[in-house]
């Protein structure tokens, strides 16, 4: 049982640095320096953490990160330097929790608190790049103190509780690697949208012409989909799409056909399988949606009721967005095709 609650500490540790390591070490120090707590003999070790010099250098390093993280993009600067760093904390406080172990023991769990702190680390740095994409430096502050109170409350659970902090812990290191592929999918698409804001801003005025064909790797989905041998109007890349049936952040194309004025087919790849949506555009209103970090075609019901879609394309690519709404307005404002063969019907019969 002794070695459980050792091992539990020890990963409760590496996880809280994942989140915040400075933090982790500034209190767990103060609170043995000034005896807020008091160390059981097996946890002697850790006695190291309540000298002045740790306190002081880990205090100053928590104070710049307290304001770093509170900055949009900063933060995630702040992050991805600290990818190696917290790791490497985490599984330094799991030795040092352990005290003298076998070496065999000691390099098990510096592997798994390495482990640890890496996915604490991750889920917090997908987090942060998710909510930059929005201009306000609220969402950045909000979570930023809502992590602080986490690793507050994280560290007061590993000193009552050892044991349940461990199996909290595991079952949030379990959601996150079952909600692992969204989220990395997620960082994939902010990190190559701040690239491509980066290296090339949007030009509203530059003319574009929506290209015809699809790019090789998706040119075979639409035609193993195309049962009614469409032939292709334009075919659009996009960064991601978001809808009925379409998984998020998955990148492919929109394609629109000259027999199908009013429908839209989304066309990708996951994981090597080939994935066609259809769209349906009647009743639905179309529009351009400019963001700090894309330019986003949304798609949505004009009576309050039915699907909606996002498709995000990078910041260059204002205009061909643009292009695309003005193209899908003129296919909604024309008679559809059973309305233009009743009126020809008609006349014929006249």
């Amino acid at each position: 049982m002794e070695r459980l609650d050792l091992l539990a500490v020890a990963l409760g540790l590496a996880a809280l640095a994942g989140i915040n390591l400075y933090l982790t070490v500034f209190v767990t120090g103060l609170a043995i320096h000034f005896h807020w707590i008091t160390l059981a003999p097996q946890y002697q070790s850790l006695d190291v953490l309540g000298n002045p010099w740790i306190i002081t250098i880990a205090g100053i390093l928590y104070f710049l990160e307290f304001f770093a993280d509170k900055i949009p993009w900063i933060d995630s600067i702040w992050d991805a330097v600290h990818t190696v760093i917290r790791p490497i904390g985490g599984a330094l406080l799991a030795i040092q929790v352990l005290g003298h172990p076998s070496p065999a023991y000691t390099v098990i769990v510096a592997l798994l608190a390495g482990g640890t702190s890496l996915v604490a680390h991750t889920a917090k740095a997908a987090t942060r790049l998710a909510s930059n994409a929005s201009p306000e430096p609220f969402s950045n502050i909000g979570l930023s103190l809502g992590e602080d109170a986490a690793v507050l409350g994280g560290l007061a659970l590993v000193h009552f509780n050892p044991v349940l902090a461990l199996v909290i812990f595991l079952i949030c290191i379990g959601a996150f690697f079952y909600f692992a592929p969204r989220i990395l999918r997620a960082m994939k698409v902010k990190i190559w949208l701040a690239w491509r804001k980066l290296n090339g801003p949007a030009d509203h005025d530059e003319l574009v012409k929506l290209p015809s064909t699809l790019p090789a790797r998706l040119a075979p989905v639409f035609g193993k989909e195309n049962v009614l041998d469409e032939t292709i109007e334009w075919a659009v890349p996009c960064v991601s799409g978001r809808g009925r049936r379409i998984p998020a952040n998955l990148s492919g194309a929109l394609v629109a056909t000259h027999e199908e004025p009013r429908r839209l087919i989304f066309v990708a790849r996951k994981g090597g399988r080939p994935v066609a949506r259809a769209i349906d555009l009647e009743g639905s209103n179309v529009a351009r949606e400019p963001k700090f970090l894309s330019e986003n075609l949304v798609i949505f019901p004009a009576a309050g009721k039915g699907p909606k879609y996002l498709f995000i394309f990078a910041r260059p690519h204002a205009a061909l967005v643009e292009q695309i709404v003005h193209d899908l307005n003129r296919r909604l404002s024309e008679p559809a095709l059973q309305e233009q063969v009743s009126v020809e019907s008609a006349s014929s019969v006249e």
